[in-house]
């Protein structure tokens, strides 16, 4: 987006404008006076103070266009949801129609009370004596009339506020709503300017593209530049400025000269023309005060007096708000991606090449640098000095997935034999041969481009050179042509120089009272019987090698012999749990196809041998212990499943105690909720990962289980968690037995050792993701699959070179599903660079977040929230003030410039300071925090975009003949049209939202009733019903839940319902119950920390 062109500033909230004879207005900025009556609301856009769950009252349709003005007493009914005044069929995401629903006027000051500005008198009372024409005609005459935005005057306090306004740059703003200079709700808005008359277009100096805004100065009154009074939603004519990411609105050509497409100031006037374009409907968040009356509106009521004021002289302008279509939008930035970079595939020949954006389909050919599918970099082109990096503030990290699952379209990396030998790698550094290697004296000896150091060729690998110094066997061999590849591991790379046997899973199955009520015990025995025939195989082999092992336990555990040689299977109790071990050793572990009788009798017999039980403690770590032991025993890594239901309170280690108090929230002690209660959880990961054995944890918990302290042996073998509270058969067994297919399913790599290498110059300081650590640069897992990324951050500890680039080695060491030992090997190079405006061109908003997160996640186990969120936003904003200091055209500093990779850096970190961990609402638990917390840990660079910032989907904007995906809206209350329905999913919950004003004929395709009333609020799945809307909307469900690596379970929400609220949660451009900011608000505040950098 070429938006680098400064525009005059918007008048703040609260600050007294010209206007015209006759029409009145209320007090926006609330000054304070002698008479001025008690502020009844928060700020605009915050929660009504004591009316939290209460949508605002007092909206309803704009007149049509002949009509007169709406009656300000057409109130919502008590409860109406805050869209509710969005006509059936509304279109409110793309151009406006000229008739739009606008909120009703309403009287109530937005914000604090704010100082008197400028050469303005101040207001005394609400609705006083407004300025006369003489005065407009002196303010006019004294402004700065030239196209450059004037620098603000030096800052006394904070300009438009009382200093006590300011909130904490963790973007936990309070519900004064007040970001020191920026008035709730007043944003910068977007200068696109370019070649309009009397405005000044500054050179870019830097090349690298950026998006700009303007707001006005934080420090003084700041007068706009312009020629005359504007009205509003005016500006200077000109040609539009065609945006990459900019939401379409109505054309310039349209409009008469001189207006500007700034975006709403408030209601619009009635349409007394049909040139004048129509504006978006502004509602930002939910639970503001409605608006008071607006320019060129008359009262209310035609004749009706507005009581406390003096009708005839003109009355101020209301606050502008920014356009929310005038800011970056995530929609149109993956919008113009897919449409530029979905067509051609990604080849990888190119040394560091920024990959298309997680969000498109693309196909990639490897050239020799590892495919973004494996490898993603916050930066493609890194400093070549620490110095720069330490100047630019932006990390330096990889998101790794070594065994990612790649599309059928594309071939898996090859298996590279090299007999007894083994691999060649470098004697000093031990990289192994890759692309980048250089042969020299003939091909005799070749140069490690990690260390420098030369080596010799075996006498078995060596081939002549080419006229080019490459090998004439490049092309043939993978490890010299592509950037993923795999080599067969030697005996030398096994555990006791002996290679493994396959690996075993154990199904170990809670079977105390809670577990056999639900009907878990019986569901699940159920579905092994046909599950166990679907392990997983390596390549075309008939059968799986995998053996498997059944034990069930309460506060004793249970093991069972299912030997193919018994008629019955025999159980074996072990009730001493201090001090574990596995009574037997042959017919534990067996092959499925061989003891198929014996197991359908024993999962036939389980649920029937515990249905009366009352017994209803159980025990955790000894049944781990159990599983680790029987792997030990049988000399084989190996996977625990295990389905549990409550919290370990009998006596035996491990044993845990109710510590969930939420009182701790926003204190010092916060940290505590996200650490485990003991020390024993993290000893026994530490034998497990020594032992290959991984863990996955299933857990159905009706109360707190203390999932921090549970998730430790998952997270740190490798492992996975899933959660289903207040599991119900009848709600959650196709999302449970979902999960579970597909978890015994997938492909995992066992006792495995990943190491990252790096060429001279920068080294791997920092991980994260589920995995142990015994050293400083191996990371051990006990399993690795296919939906689990490491994340590694690098930094530097010599200068880099410009012309050799940077490179990375990723080494991954692990037993397949069949028992071989494999190496998979991925290579990336980067570019380096002298000029900060590279780096900033090159960079990966989606993979950045991603890193930011993981950052963040870990950092509130050590620091309280509140600074954890603190030092994510100063280092956003230390990142975006480097680039406008040093790469960004001179401009005024009331203008906001992003650089055109990082637009969406603002929008997306807001929603990562918004989320459940960061900033929780009430209805949000201790133990759901943990487990998002533990989730987004090893979350890849897609999952992590879709979960901060959801897909919201319109279903009847599209022909229902389309196949393709309907195009995505952005994620807040305004693109809502009551007229409509949306899916909004974020990779763990799927929400089908139903406007209250749908028409009757799409309810009955899709619900098989009648009317919008006789829907069920909370239904979980759709009525299977033979039309093509039906189908095309089961079948968009079916497919998003096939993207993603967890099942959704859907649930519709009716509009203005009570689980409305749940939705709303999700809608992240929005203000938060829980107080996080809404975008425009978070853009504004990260401009008020850049400046404050800047100065």
């Amino acid at each position: 987006m070429n938006v680098n062109q400064s525009v005059p500033p918007v008048p703040p909230f609260g600050q007294p404008q010209p206007i015209y004879p006759g029409y009145h207005q209320s007090s926006y900025g609330g000054q304070s006076g002698s008479t001025a009556p008690a502020i009844p609301y928060g700020a605009y856009n915050g929660p009504v103070p004591g009316y939290q769950q209460t949508p605002p009252q007092g909206m309803s349709r704009a007149p049509p266009s002949s009509g007169a003005p709406p009656a300000s007493t057409a109130q919502a009914p008590c409860g109406q949801a805050a869209y509710g005044q969005f006509g059936q069929g509304d279109v409110q995401n793309g151009p406006s129609s000229t008739v739009q629903m606008q909120r009703l006027p309403g009287s109530q000051p937005f914000g604090s009370p704010l100082a008197p500005v400028g050469n303005q008198p101040a207001v005394l009372q609400p609705y006083g004596p407004p300025l006369t024409t003489a005065q407009v005609t002196t303010q006019l005459s004294g402004m700065q009339i030239s196209g450059a935005v004037a620098p603000a005057p030096p800052s006394s306090g904070l300009g438009y506020g009382p200093p006590t306004s300011l909130a904490s740059a963790s973007g936990s703003f309070p519900n004064s709503g007040l970001y020191g200079s920026y008035p709730q709700g007043q944003a910068p808005p977007l200068s696109q300017a370019q070649g309009h008359p009397g405005i000044q277009t500054p050179q870019r100096s830097a090349p690298s593209q950026a998006s700009s805004f303007t707001p006005p100065a934080s420090g003084g009154p700041r007068l706009p530049s312009m020629t005359g009074p504007l009205l509003p939603g005016q500006s200077f004519g000109g040609p539009s400025v065609s945006q990459p990411n900019h939401v379409s609105s109505p054309p310039p050509q349209a409009l008469p000269p001189g207006t500007q497409m700034s975006g709403p100031l408030g209601p619009l006037p009635p349409m007394h023309s049909p040139q004048q374009p129509g504006y978006q409907p502004q509602q930002n968040g939910s639970f503001g005060p409605a608006r008071g009356p607006q320019p060129n509106y008359g009262s209310p009521y035609p004749a009706a007096p507005t009581f406390g004021s003096q009708p005839g002289p003109p009355q101020p302008l209301p606050p502008k708000r920014l356009d929310p279509d005038a800011i970056p939008s995530p929609i149109q930035v993956i919008e113009d991606d897919r449409n530029n970079r979905g067509t051609e595939p990604f080849v990888t020949g190119v040394r560091g090449q920024v990959p298309p954006l997680v969000t498109t389909n693309f196909l990639v050919k490897d050239q020799g640098n590892a495919s973004p599918r494996y490898i993603r970099c916050t930066s493609y082109n890194i400093p070549c000095t620490s110095d720069m990096a330490k100047q630019a503030q932006v990390p330096l990290a990889a998101v790794i997935k070594p065994l990612a699952r790649l599309p059928p379209e594309e071939a898996s990396p090859y298996v590279v034999d090299h007999g007894e030998s083994g691999p060649l790698r470098c004697n000093r550094c031990k990289a192994y041969m890759c692309p980048f290697m250089q042969f020299v004296e003939g091909g005799r000896r070749f140069q490690c481009c990690f260390c420098s150091c030369i080596n010799d060729v075996p006498p078995q690998y060596f081939q002549h050179l080419d006229h080019t110094g490459k090998r004439v066997d490049a092309y043939d061999r993978p490890e010299l042509s592509l950037g993923s590849y795999e080599f067969l591991a030697t005996v030398d790379y096994c555990k006791n120089n002996k290679f493994p046997s396959p690996p075993a899973f154990i199904f170990m199955i809670d079977v105390s009272y809670n577990a056999i009520r639900t009907g878990l015990v019986r569901l699940l025995c159920e579905e092994l019987k046909s599950l166990l025939d679907f392990l997983p195989r390596e390549g075309g082999a008939e059968e799986s090698a995998i053996r498997v092992g059944f034990v069930t336990y309460n506060k004793v555990l249970h093991f069972y012999n299912v030997k193919s040689s018994l008629a019955q299977p025999q159980m074996m109790v072990v009730s001493d749990v201090a001090d574990m071990f596995v009574p037997l050793l042959d017919g534990f572990l067996v092959n499925v196809n061989e003891s198929r009788a014996v197991i359908s009798s024993l999962l036939d017999q389980i649920p029937e041998m515990f249905a009366d039980t009352r017994e209803t403690e159980t025990v955790f770590v000894p049944v781990i212990q159990a599983g680790m032991e029987a792997l030990k025993a049988a000399e084989c890594a190996g996977k625990l499943f295990l389905f549990h239901t409550s919290l370990p309170i009998a006596e035996a280690p491990g044993k845990l105690k109710n510590r969930d108090d939420r009182k701790l929230i926003n204190t010092d002690k916060e940290k505590t909720l996200f650490q485990p209660q003991t020390g024993a959880y993290q000893t026994l990961a530490k034998e497990c990962v020594a032992q290959g054995c991984c863990v996955d944890l299933f857990l159905f918990p009706n109360q707190y289980v203390d999932v921090a302290t549970l998730s430790v042996v998952p997270q740190l073998t490798g492992g996975s968690v899933y959660k289903y509270a207040c599991f119900q058969v009848e709600n959650d067994q196709e999302r449970f037995l979902s999960d579970l297919r597909r978890d015994v399913q997938k492909v995992v790599g066992f006792d495995a050792v990943m190491r990252v290498r790096t060429s001279t110059g920068i080294r791997a300081v920092d991980f994260f993701g589920a995995f142990y650590m015994s050293n400083t640069t191996d990371v051990e897992l006990a399993g690795l699959d296919g939906d689990k990324t490491v994340t590694v951050e690098f930094k530097h500890d010599d200068r880099l070179n410009e012309d050799s680039g940077a490179l990375l080695q990723c080494a991954l060491l692990y037993t397949s599903c069949a028992g071989q030992r494999r190496l998979r090997i991925h290579n990336l190079a980067l570019n380096c660079c002298t000029q900060l405006a590279d780096l900033y061109r090159n960079c990966e908003t989606d993979t950045l977040i991603n890193y930011m997160a993981k950052f963040a996640y870990r950092g509130v186990l050590n620091s309280p929230v509140k600074a954890v969120r603190d030092t994510l936003v100063t280092q956003c904003a230390q990142i975006l003030a480097c680039y406008r200091k040093n790469c960004a055209s001179p401009s005024s500093a009331g203008q906001l410039i992003l650089p055109e990779c990082m637009k969406l850096l603002p929008v997306y970190l807001n929603c990562v300071l918004k989320s459940d961990v960061l900033q929780p609402g009430a209805e949000v638990t201790t133990d759901d925090r943990a487990y998002v917390r533990q989730l987004v840990t090893s979350m890849d660079v897609a999952e992590t975009n879709v979960f901060f910032y959801p897909r919201l989907l319109p279903l009847t904007k599209s022909p229902i003949e389309s196949t393709t995906e309907p195009p995505a809206v952005r994620a807040s209350e305004e693109r809502l049209s009551n007229g409509d329905i949306y899916l909004l999913e974020n990779g763990l919950n799927l929400f089908l939202w139903v406007g209250a004003s749908i028409q009757q004929g799409v309810v009955q395709s899709l619900f098989s009733v009648s009317s919008f009333s006789q829907i069920t609020s909370g239904l979980g799945v759709l009525p299977v019903l033979d039309n093509p809307l039906s189908k095309k909307v089961r079948g968009l469900i079916d497919s998003l839940r096939a993207q993603r690596s967890r099942y959704m379970k859907l649930i519709v929400v009716k509009q203005e319902d009570k689980l409305e609220m749940l939705f709303k949660h999700f809608l992240v451009e929005d203000k938060s119950l829980s107080g996080g900011a809404s975008y425009v608000d978070f853009l504004c505040h990260m401009h008020k920390e850049i400046r404050q950098l800047l100065s």
